[in-house]
């Protein structure tokens, strides 16, 4: 059988390279001698496909499942996955898992995916501001919004960071303040190398998985493949500002790099999907399954392998996944989805394919639920943009965004087009109900200097507005955000923006081959919902309770507003754990409430509580009253 396309031999990028292993007290960002590898270090790299003249026709079955040109040039003959043997040689029985580049073998039992919409204009608006306002002390690889209002950044074991442990060593993770706009230095003991994470019901913050140790570098730092972290902050207990991360000993049943995470309603943590190490395109690197930790963040069993990981390799790390108001999670990764009963373990719903090409990693977009609401009974609608073709950077990323309600009878993709294409895009709700879309390229993919044209004019998504007319351009930034960066909802309403971690070690300066330094300046956007006179007019002296119980009862909010204030809305919101254009749990419910009075300066609302903990899952929430548009300062309340 002749290629779709004249397919696919693919190369090693070939890029990734180490400093010299000085002592780390003379450690230097300046690159020198170049030395092969540690294997801990490589990131999975699928690279790009390489032109061949035909398809394999006649080689030698599969013994496991992958196959192709680089693969012995075997056939997925007999295979019981399926006879087509894909882009990046795994077996398979569609159309769809062979995509554009079905190396050899039947592929023909269902259609493949469509093709989906170029690029559509929207309006540039220039609205929002970005300001530079501190320094992030280490590469922002992974972050959150604690409850003490500061950001926590966690990053990879490197051999330069702009902080000191009082060891001596490098800091590897820090405790950014917004309001000084100062870092502090938090030591971990297990390598968090592309971790997964999520906030536990008491509040803590739990990093998920990592990487092996780097000993070369710094051997206090041991094999964070399997490794649990801790952080516990607080908002009315500021001792506990500055502490480090905490690790009992604990460990996962089986090594994750890459793994995502959901916090459920029963406080339990869902764990799914990773790496044992590195290439992708071997299966014995590949762990496409899940497991259940404890609500207080430990192992209670075996990993459970999961189909839609299976069949979607090497499309299977870092999947996007929201829980569903039933309980019930919605998975997706590459292009394919499901509806997943944790519980039976049992799919309850495949659903359609997204059109255009991959959405997960190594070619990540980004995914939200959209808000919630009582007034379609909560149920989700998901929206996810971006994308890209290969793990290269001559790929060309995806410009559209699909959104579907997959607890609909019939489920299908709504298509919509941001206005190029964007890859490691991220979306942050808004307590507006606006999506803010930011940060990534327009060419390449994940990994080490795979990614060029950098996208600085953040996307405003309103999905109140017509279809074809819900984009809006924003005012740019000048510092690009790579791979490697974040971007996340502040107390303030403000978004605070840093990474961009394109380099295998920091790297200061740009130079030939290098346009692309790590980034530790710091940004904060200003929505155009702050702007101006705007500011003056947010509800103040905003007062909640210390919990809310997620059981349909009430609870009172009260807040001052501008006496010519026309409506309120009550947003209950989770900003999750950020890492690689992912929002881990990320969250934001409108709650329905009594008590507005037009006209009046003072306001107490009787506001009625989440209806249950599927909806709005345990953990640390932000309360914000929004005045016609404009968020008060947001306060921490527990939901349990």
């Amino acid at each position: 059988m002749s290629c779709v396309y004249e397919l696919c031999e693919y190369r090693r990028s070939g890029g990734l390279s180490r400093r010299r292993p000085w002592p780390v007290a003379n450690a230097s960002p300046v690159a020198v001698a170049q030395d092969a590898v540690p294997s801990s270090l490589t990131e999975p790299v699928l690279s790009r496909p390489i032109l061949i003249s035909q398809a394999v026709a006649g080689g030698p079955p599969t013994q496991d499942g992958t196959c192709g040109k680089l693969k012995g040039d075997t056939t997925c003959v007999g295979w019981s996955t399926g006879e087509c043997c894909s882009m990046y040689g795994w077996c398979g029985k569609t159309v769809d898992h062979c995509g554009k580049g079905c190396q050899s073998g039947p592929c023909t039992e269902e259609g493949g995916t469509p093709e989906a919409p170029g690029p559509a204009p929207a309006p540039i608006t220039n609205g929002g501001r970005f300001d530079v306002i501190g320094q992030s002390g280490v590469p922002a690889m992974h972050a959150a919004l604690m409850q003490n209002g500061r950001v926590m950044f966690l990053d990879k074991v490197e051999d330069y960071t702009q902080l000191k442990l009082p060891n001596g060593r490098f800091a590897y993770s820090s405790e950014y303040n917004p309001e000084t706009n100062k870092a502090v230095g938090l030591s971990y003991k297990t390598n968090a190398f592309c971790a997964g994470g999520t906030f536990l019901a008491n509040g803590d913050m739990l990093a998920i998985g990592g990487n092996g140790p780097l000993t070369w570098l710094d051997d206090s730092v041991s094999d964070g493949f399997d490794g649990l972290r801790f952080l516990t902050r607080s908002s009315t207990n500021a001792a506990l500002n500055g502490q480090s991360w905490r690790e009992p000993g604990q460990k996962l049943n089986s090594k994750r790099w890459y793994p995502s995470v959901q916090t459920l309603a029963n406080g339990k943590v869902f764990v799914v999907s990773g790496s044992i190490n590195g290439d992708p395109s071997v299966p014995a690197n590949n762990n496409p399954t899940y497991e259940i930790l404890s609500a207080t963040g430990y192992p209670q069993g075996g990993s459970i392998p999961m189909e839609i990981l299976e069949e979607n390799q090497p499309y299977y790390m870092y999947p996007f996944m929201h829980l569903l108001k039933d309980g019930n999670i919605f998975i997706f990764t590459a292009r394919a989805s499901q509806i997943f009963n944790i519980n039976t373990n049992s799919i309850v719903k495949k659903l359609p394919n997204l059109a255009g090409d991959y959405r997960t990693y190594p070619n990540t977009g980004g995914s939200v639920l959209m808000p919630l609401s009582s007034s379609n009974n909560w149920a989700s609608t998901v929206m996810i943009c971006g994308g890209g073709a290969y793990q290269d950077i001559t790929s060309p990323t995806e410009p559209s965004c699909g959104t579907i309600s997959p607890e609909s009878a019939n489920p299908t993709w709504s298509i919509e087009s941001m206005p190029e294409g964007r890859g490691m895009v991220e979306a942050v709700l808004l307590p507006d109900g606006t999506v803010l879309w930011l940060n990534g390229a327009n060419r390449g993919a994940q990994g080490f200097l795979l990614a060029t044209d950098p996208t600085l004019r953040p996307l405003l998504y309103d999905p109140k507005k017509a279809k074809g007319s819900r984009w809006s351009q924003l005012a740019a930034s000048k510092i690009p955000r790579l791979y490697h960066s974040v971007a996340l909802l502040l107390l303030d309403g403000t978004i605070l923006v840093a990474g961009s971690g394109p380099n295998e070690m920091p790297v200061l300066t740009a130079k030939p081959g290098n346009p692309y330094p790590t980034e530790f300046r710091v940004e904060r956007f200003t929505p155009p919902y702050l702007q101006g006179s705007k500011a003056s007019l947010r509800p103040t002296a905003l007062q909640v309770p210390a919990t809310v119980n997620a059981n349909g009862g009430s609870f009172t909010v009260s807040f001052n507003v501008p006496t010519s204030a026309k409506s309120v809305k009550i947003a209950l919101y989770h900003g999750g754990f950020v890492t690689h254009s992912l929002h881990m749990g990320h969250r934001m419910l409108f709650l329905d409430f009594t008590g507005w009075k037009a006209g009046q300066a003072k306001q107490t609302l009787t506001v009625k509580a989440p209806p249950n903990l599927n909806v709005a899952p345990p953990g640390p929430y932000v309360i914000y009253a929004v005045a016609d548009g404009i968020p008060s300062v947001g306060k921490f309340v527990k939901v349990a």
